[in-house]
């Protein structure tokens, strides 16, 4: 049984090895590229827990086949891209005419660069390293470069990185005029702050879709859901369950699987 065999039975069991074992037995950061079970290459990285989870498609496929789905042009907005997996797979349905994936901190902007040019979507995918937030500047993020999707913006405390915000004013440039708008949302716990700036928006009718993961942890599920309601969705479709799942919101009823 090879490495990823037994990681993939393992993670089928939703049974993890403590995480020291688990490094010890895939290897570190390698310096090739291994194709996701969401069928677009990653640069392997096996000290990142989000990238085993990407490498094993542990996200499920809700947001996946839904962007895979989509049969009409449209622009992907990925806010939070880590490691660009939904950008990537965006960028691979030939309806997407372009994707911007937003990603501040360095060591990952890295990694979704690189994972752009793996892919030949160096032409579709446009990588920006930043946050979208209230107000361009800078602001500390808190990084953990052994799961690197924890990075977040929230106010704890905690030493932070510097990196780079911008606001929706400066998003919209970015924009150009785009057609149909699908948004990924995932900021650990600054939901609230990107929501109040999309719904600022002068793309805001085009924006057909978004969908963005809700913590208990940390997110006010109503308080998220009455933004975007003010900014014209008016259907929500839950994935996922429990204390940690994510949510689509559109203009008009959706079918996630």
């Amino acid at each position: 049984m090879t490495n990823g065999d037994f990681l993939i039975k393992q993670l089928k069991k939703a049974v993890f090895l403590p995480y020291a074992k688990l490094r010890a037995k895939l290897g570190g950061e390698g310096t090739g590229f291994s194709r996701s079970s969401y069928g677009v290459l990653m640069k392997t990285n096996w000290r990142d827990r989000t990238f085993i989870y990407c490498r094993f498609a542990v996200y499920g496929h809700g947001l996946s086949d839904y962007l895979k789905s989509l049969k009409q042009p449209f622009v992907f907005l990925d806010i939070g891209a880590n490691q660009g997996l939904y950008s990537l797979i965006a960028g691979q349905n030939p309806h997407c005419t372009r994707a911007i994936a937003l990603e501040p901190v360095p060591d990952t902007f890295k990694r979704l660069s690189q994972n752009i040019n793996a892919n030949n979507l160096q032409g579709k995918v446009q990588a920006v390293q930043a946050a979208l937030s209230s107000q361009a500047g800078t602001a500390k993020i808190v990084f953990d470069a052994a799961h690197s999707g924890l990075a977040s913006l929230r106010d704890d405390g905690a030493e932070g990185l510097d990196i780079s915000t911008i606001n929706m004013e400066a998003f919209d440039d970015l924009l150009g005029d785009p057609e149909m708008l699908v948004i990924k949302v995932d900021v650990e716990g600054h939901e609230a702050a990107v929501m109040a700036e999309l719904v600022k928006s002068r793309f805001l009718s085009r924006i057909q879709s978004v969908f963005y993961e809700v913590d208990a942890k940390w997110s006010d599920a109503d308080s998220l859901r009455a933004i975007l309601e003010s900014g014209g969705f008016t259907h929500f479709v839950t994935v996922g369950r429990g204390k940690h799942y994510d949510v689509l919101a559109t203009r008009t009823p959706q079918a996630v699987a």
